[in-house]
């Protein structure tokens, strides 16, 4: 008889090591930071689907009036709710620097809350106002630029951990970048830089500034 030996070569299998996955960069941002601006993207979906039949039906979307939400974030966890309504200067504009410049008068209600001592404070804010909107390309641009200024009444005082407002009774003023979209252009977003103070006339007067966003529906 013949034997034979058979002999079994295992060949190792070099492990391939995964390439390294890019790195890609992250903002963290804490919950009570994006709420306010969570809110306000999820009133803008209501209000956006609200007259939609009756867009159709609707004078330029310039001289028309606006219901909006908004939401504004600032130092010392400050946030401000508000919302408000925006009537149209149907006749008055004015051409300028290629563009057309169109008012509205600004009403509102809401609260501004901060961080304070101790928990925090709140205070329930009524305001007044004009501002002005210039939109390039003979007024047909969707975008547009935006300056305002007016009144707001805050009670009681708006007090943070570091600072106090002098006055329940204080001037605001903005400057806005905004875009415009749909159909009829009816839905408008703005993104807001707004100061309120007592310009001087009481200490103390340390200002509150906040960064806002806003979304307003046509009708």
């Amino acid at each position: 008889t013949r034997s034979y030996t058979f002999r079994l070569r295992v060949r190792s299998r070099r492990q391939k090591t995964p390439p390294a996955m890019p790195f890609v960069p992250t903002l963290r941002l804490r919950r009570h930071h994006v709420f306010p601006l969570h809110c306000t993207l999820a009133c803008g979906l209501v209000l956006g689907g609200l007259g939609s039949a009756a867009a159709q039906q609707q004078a330029p979307v310039a001289a028309t009036p606006t219901l909006y939400v908004q939401a504004g974030m600032a130092r010392e966890d400050a946030r401000a709710w508000i919302v408000g309504t925006t009537l149209p200067w149907k006749h008055w504009s004015m051409a300028w620097a290629g563009g057309t410049v169109r008012g509205h008068w600004d009403l509102h209600l809401g609260q501004w809350s901060a961080k304070g001592t101790p928990g925090r404070t709140h205070s329930a804010l009524l305001g007044a106002g004009a501002a002005l909107q210039w939109r390039p390309a003979q007024g047909q641009s969707p975008w547009f630029v935006e300056v305002g200024t007016g009144m707001n009444y805050a009670k009681p005082r708006f007090i943070t951990a570091t600072k106090e407002m002098g006055t329940r009774l204080n001037f605001a003023s903005h400057l806005a970048v905004g875009y415009l979209h749909g159909a009829q252009q009816e839905h408008e977003w703005q993104l807001r830089i707004q100061h309120s103070s007592n310009a001087s006339l009481k200490k103390p007067n340390p200002g509150q500034n906040f960064l806002q966003l806003r979304y307003a529906r046509h009708f």
